[in-house]
């Protein structure tokens, strides 16, 4: 009798784990305790919220459990102005969950489950100690069919467009299909980095490598227990302008300006080119946004030098803090 399609999946992939975790040890999660802990999240998002248009009003991704008491971590463009959630289990259990907090400067979001979900938390692992080549899984919503091997291609600064920043972010390869608050473990089977995206060189090289971006465990505890008390970290936050930048051949233009921003307002828009911060050109993205948060907190006038309609103007931006501007509610 041959073996059926499901038998010789779940071979296959207790073989890549023995592999992957031939370090673990002793008291390290099991395959089967990694599946448990990842749960689908379901978000609703308030119908006037302002990522509405960009991410949706209905989303859905995964999420980890990271301590007894139900606490979700997840990417939190997940769940970032919702205003009602629900986690499902692996065993098919749905509960619903408020929403505990959301960082912009990291990318995590955490929710709580209002029942006890009875399963066991993944610990923590360094993601610091994390290296290139490292064999690592990924684990995704949907039990043993969305664990995948990877392995670490990069470990590296990732700048976004939505003035979002990490001085080292974990670049994995093969990319898998359902990246959005997946837990990336490694070979001593601990929670090193939870999904945010997919990219086409994950290497770094400007080689065509597919892969996944994950944001770094170790970003989490400094702030976890701010998300907790307050929704948010503690402190004015960074300058947010409301403004997207893109480097075309080393030159940064703006693609897209936030409505109801303080770009807008100060009349920066789509086409210009970034030339200068207070007169200082950036030589990056990265650079850019290091040059803006260097002029002071959320409600500092940001000096921009800006190429506009064939001539140069400073215009004074005068920053917000991000979270003033979206439409959050916690529900705790």
């Amino acid at each position: 009798m041959r073996p059926g399609r499901g038998n010789l999946r779940s071979g296959v992939l207790a073989l890549t784990a023995a592999l992957v975790f031939a370090a673990a040890p002793a008291g390290a999660a099991s395959l089967e305790e990694l599946v448990s802990a990842v749960v689908r999240v379901k978000t609703t998002i308030n119908p006037d919220g302002l990522t509405v248009q960009s991410l949706g009003r209905e989303r859905a991704g995964s999420g980890v459990v990271i301590d007894e008491d139900g606490l979700i971590l997840t990417i939190g463009y997940l769940m970032v102005e919702a205003h009602a959630a629900e986690i499902t289990t692996n065993a098919g259990r749905t509960v619903p969950a408020t929403i505990v907090g959301y960082d912009h400067e990291t990318g995590f979001g955490v929710l709580r489950a209002i029942e006890p979900l009875k399963l066991k938390p993944l610990t923590f692992g360094r993601s610091a100690d994390t290296k290139e080549r490292d064999p690592v899984l990924v684990v995704s919503y949907g039990g043993t069919d969305m664990v995948a091997p990877a392995y670490v291609a990069a470990k590296r600064e990732f700048a976004g467009n939505w003035e979002y920043l990490l001085d080292e972010a974990i670049f994995t390869t093969p990319p898998h299909p359902a990246w959005s608050g997946a837990a990336l473990i490694s070979r001593e089977g601990r929670l090193i980095g939870i999904g945010s995206l997919i990219v086409g060189d994950a290497a770094g090289t400007g080689g065509a490598t597919p892969g996944n971006m994950f944001v770094p465990i170790d970003r989490l505890p400094p702030i976890l227990g701010d998300l907790i008390a307050d929704g948010h970290v503690a402190g004015p936050g960074r300058p947010w302008l409301g403004v997207a930048a893109d480097d075309v051949r080393g030159r940064l233009m703006v693609a897209r300006v936030t409505p109801g921003g303080p770009a807008e307002a100060a009349g920066i828009r789509k086409g210009d080119e970034i030339v200068g911060v207070a007169g200082e050109p950036p030589r990056s993205l990265a650079d850019f946004y290091r040059k803006v948060w260097a002029t002071g907190a959320a409600g500092t006038t940001v000096p921009l030098d800006v190429a506009q309609g064939g001539e140069k103007r400073r215009l004074g931006v005068k920053s917000i803090n991000r979270l003033d501007h979206l439409k959050l509610k916690s529900t705790l």
